[in-house]
């Protein structure tokens, strides 16, 4: 056999090894964040943040990556949508995760697009609720830790209804004032803009499936709603008094391999 051709079919063999490397080995992200809003009894609070699973399942019974979770030690884990995907939905794999996640810590929910453009969204909503679960969709709750609280806000997935409906739905959360420290959860990072007029201190977000393929010192590729090279694919981003942390997520959709972009548990420590 030509030497090229032994060559081209072991590079082709190696580049196959990596992509399903890539896209089943899951990284921990750590963040710490501070702000004066922490007191002492928020201080080591830990959040799990958990997006974009896409029906995807690490392991039997989604042990692999509830035993990294459970490792962790939350004490609140917060899911941001895409849970299923509307071209493959399997609410036994979703449900798998979400009843073991339970087991773990509290769980906080809020839509993607995708439980929203499979129309299937009150059949997750329904199954959440069932096993325990805290939908959060255009809703708030106070969260009591020790002498401590947190605001926890969440916003039901725009799709169909557009970025104004988003608007009014975080307005109408946020119309009173409050020095407890709020943090919203949103599975659309592009409107970060949005979301730092509102001044809440924390955003969770995900979507952007951290660009997809991710490039030294350029980033992601694309994602959707920002296009080309997007501004907000991973990582935290400021705007005056609003921090939004992004997570690369876990499975995926159209595209159905990530490049130098291994799926992602985020764990954010409360400084």
């Amino acid at each position: 056999m030509n030497r090229h051709i032994v060559k081209g079919v072991l590079a082709v063999l190696a580049f196959t090894i990596f992509c399903v490397w890539q896209n089943n080995h899951i990284q921990i992200t750590e963040i710490n964040y501070e702000n004066k809003k922490i007191k002492e009894d928020l201080k080591g609070y830990k959040i799990v943040q958990i997006s974009d699973l896409h029906n995807k399942r690490f392991g039997k019974d989604q042990k692999r990556i509830l035993n990294k979770i459970k490792s962790i030690h939350p004490n609140m884990i917060v899911i941001t949508g895409d849970l299923v995907d509307s071209r493959r939905t399997d609410m036994e794999v979703a449900m798998e995760f979400v009843k073991g996640a339970i087991e773990i810590a509290p769980v906080y929910y809020v839509s993607g697009n995708h439980e929203i453009r499979g129309r299937i969204y009150e059949e997750v909503k329904e199954q959440l609720l069932a096993v325990g679960a805290t939908v959060m969709d255009n809703a708030k709750t106070e969260i009591e830790v020790g002498n401590s609280k947190i605001e926890l806000l969440g916003l039901l997935d725009p799709l169909y209804r557009g970025r104004a409906y988003l608007k009014n739905n975080l307005e109408e959360l946020t119309k009173e004032e409050s020095d407890t420290l709020r943090i919203l959860l949103s599975h659309r990072p592009n409107f970060m803009e949005i979301y730092a007029e509102s001044k809440v201190d924390l955003v969770f977000s995900g979507h952007a499936h951290g660009g997809q393929v991710r490039l030294p010192f350029l980033g992601g590729m694309i994602a959707p709603d920002q296009g080309l090279f997007p501004k907000y694919t991973s990582g935290t981003h400021t705007i005056g008094d609003t921090t939004m942390v992004i997570s690369r997520g876990l499975g995926n959709s159209i595209v159905p391999i990530r490049i130098f972009n291994r799926p992602e548990i985020i764990v954010l420590n409360l400084k």
